[in-house]
């Protein structure tokens, strides 16, 4: 199965471990990192949207701000392969998160919550996650 990492540039290192953590579980990952300079990075995006059967979103109060985040977000719920794929990480609590900002169907997903994003325990929480639905 393939997976989309979606984030904003900031989150590059946590992303960076969740795609390791996924990959050694067997999961093809990709994410907005794999696009190299001069790439277009609109069609990359879209591409390997399209090609992918998951999704697993690094959400943080920033993030929640970003157009681009939402957009594929939006991607996922309307396309039939990630049914049941679209999984929300929180970096934090939940509870820390300005509800306001967070898309009313996040809420109604099953929610991961990474308090500690160094803890490789809870990064390997989302690889079973994937794994279960697979």
């Amino acid at each position: 199965m393939r997976v989309f990492i979606s984030h904003l540039q900031q989150d590059n290192a946590l992303a960076k471990k969740v795609a390791k953590t996924l990959e050694e579980v067997g999961l093809e990952v990709w994410d907005a990192q794999d696009i190299l300079p001069g790439d277009n990075w609109f069609k990359e995006i879209s591409e390997s949207l399209e090609q992918s059967q998951a999704m697993v979103v690094l959400i943080t109060p920033e993030s929640l701000g970003s157009m681009w985040i939402r957009k594929e977000i939006e991607y996922a719920l309307g396309n039939e392969s990630f049914s049941g794929r679209l999984i929300p990480v929180v970096i934090g609590r939940l509870e820390d998160m300005p509800k306001e900002n967070l898309p009313w169907i996040l809420r109604h997903l099953n929610i991961i919550e990474l308090p500690n994003p160094e803890n490789e325990e809870e990064i390997q929480r989302i690889a079973d996650a994937l794994c279960s639905v697979s």
